[in-house]
């Protein structure tokens, strides 16, 4: 027997922290008909996407009131260290939203790496502690999705000093 971890699924995504029409593909997220990985093409990273809330225990329903947002963010690096976690150094600051992060999820490429814990750093502004399950062979170029209750302005996501220069991993 070896000690190698075995891939595991992905936790369930729950459908009421998503936008409304919100489904998940093994290398996308799609809301509203609005794949997030090409909008990342569009627009870049970190980029917010905002969209009808769904109304709790409705299965899915829109909110006549109430929107939700997605963050869409580049791993900047990533690394494991002492504390037996991957620690993950993002392009976008997430003190400017209020992240689902036990939803967070990779997107852009599939992995068949298993769920590791994970810490999201901030590169704009050396935040610690956001931590999350994400696949163990996350890297820098790799594209992260993350649900937020509510409005989120991309003013408010603080953008990384250093734009990320790469290819995108796909």
């Amino acid at each position: 027997m070896t000690d190698t971890p075995t891939a595991t699924p992905m936790p369930m995504l729950t459908t009421e922290h998503w936008p409304a029409f919100t489904t998940h593909t093994e290398r996308d997220v799609i809301v509203a008909a609005l794949s997030l990985a090409r909008l990342v093409d569009w627009c870049g990273t970190p980029c917010v996407h905002t969209a009808d809330a769904v109304v709790p225990g409705s299965d899915g329903r829109p909110s006549d009131s109430e929107l939700a947002s997605v963050l869409l963010t580049r791993v900047v690096s990533a690394e494991w260290r002492s504390d037996l976690r991957l620690h993950v150094a993002i392009d976008a600051d997430l003190g400017g939203c209020h992240p689902y992060l036990e939803q967070a999820r990779l997107i852009g490429r599939t992995s068949t790496a298993y769920a590791a814990s994970v810490t999201l750093e901030s590169e704009a502004s050396g935040t610690v502690g956001y931590a999350t399950s994400l696949p163990a062979d996350i890297s820098a170029g790799d594209l992260i999705v993350i649900p937020c209750i509510g409005v989120t302005l991309l003013h408010d996501i603080k953008v990384a000093s250093t734009p990320w220069s790469g290819e995108l991993s796909r």
